[in-house]
């Protein structure tokens, strides 16, 4: 067997026409459950990147076959040092050294730039759950990466949402947020939040629990949010958010985000929550995320189940979201490999 590997670029059509439907094959094996992988959004990854990421892609092809792919993404405006990757091998061609070979190509590339050290994910089964490969975790061992972060994935399905509960839980919620100020709106942010947005957004890194992953806080400013905004659009995501405002000081305190893509309209992502340090303790988290879910289903009524992530750590925003409805699916491991 002949394993040969080479960048490219948005440029080379075939080279990502082939990686797409690497990608496709691998999410139907992987994660059937998942929406159909979304070539808008692949596309967009190549035309439209998220603002401060350069991308290095390769292609691997077994005896000339297109085999598995490695998306590298490297941030430019902080975190200079790091970088994340995506390796996927097509479910028929595993096994035969595609995965390794395509591994050694990266590091290769990586030391090439100067980062020092490379975050990737794979997803395991948990004890109820729906079956995983295990696949993924041995190989991420074998390359000497150490587990950094585990988080859990849990879905939401709309139907069996307890709205008499969801009420109580907002009624009890309410009071403690005397003073406090519901705003939603669509895809991009209104003028007059955008600089609360990018504060929020910043604050990503330090409130979240990051495990051992070697990440610092992004810098995110007005014009980092409008670049995350033109590149989700291109993608197709539709975007709907909620934010709290503090009535004493007109500021946005809290945000929350739910999106649908554009390959499947049954299905959505609960995104970011956060909630202002100042602010904390009033149940803005809560109320910001149920009537956000209140928002997107009213507008977008074919969704039937949404899907999030939360360190398993993340006791707080873990205990809202089920008391919302989410259940867990599946394990989600942080691997963090030193160059």
């Amino acid at each position: 067997m002949s394993i040969t590997i080479a960048s490219f670029d948005g440029a080379d059509r075939a080279s990502v026409d082939e990686a797409y439907l690497i990608g496709a094959a691998v999410n139907d094996a992987d994660l059937p459950d998942f929406p159909p992988f979304c070539r808008r959004r692949f596309d967009a990854m190549f035309h439209t990147p998220m603002p401060g990421t350069r991308s290095l892609w390769a292609l691997a092809r077994l005896d000339g076959v297109p085999a598995g792919y490695l998306q590298l993404d490297l941030p430019q405006l902080d975190n200079t040092d790091n970088a994340t990757a995506e390796l996927v091998v097509h479910p028929e061609l595993r096994r035969r050294g595609v995965g390794r070979a395509l591994h050694e190509y990266g590091v290769r590339l990586l030391r090439e730039h100067g980062r020092k050290r490379v975050v990737a994910m794979t997803v395991r089964a948990l004890p109820a759950g729906p079956a995983r490969s295990v696949a993924g975790d041995a190989f991420a061992a074998s390359t000497g990466a150490q587990s950094a972060l585990a988080e859990v994935r849990r879905r939401l399905e709309v139907a069996e949402i307890d709205r008499v509960a969801l009420r109580a839980a907002l009624a009890e919620a309410r009071p403690r947020a005397e003073g406090y100020q519901s705003v939603c709106w669509q895809g991009a942010t209104p003028q007059e939040y955008v600089a609360d947005i990018a504060y929020l957004d910043s604050r990503l890194m330090m409130d979240a629990p990051m495990g051992d992953v070697q990440w610092e806080p992004e810098q995110v400013d007005a014009e980092r949010i409008r670049g995350n905004e033109r590149a989700l659009d291109a993608r197709g995501r539709r975007r709907y958010h909620l934010g709290m405002r503090h009535e004493a000081s007109g500021r946005l305190v809290a945000w929350t985000l739910l999106d649908v893509g554009a390959s499947a309209d049954w299905h959505a992502f609960q995104q970011i929550t956060l909630v202002d340090p100042a602010h904390r303790g009033r149940r803005l988290g809560l109320i910001a995320k149920a009537e956000n879910l209140h928002h997107l289903l009213t507008h977008e009524p074919a969704v039937r189940v949404i899907d999030t992530w939360n360190a398993a750590s993340n006791s707080y925003m873990v205990a809202i979201n089920e008391q919302l409805g989410f259940r867990p699916v599946d394990s989600w491991n942080n691997w963090q490999l030193t160059l």
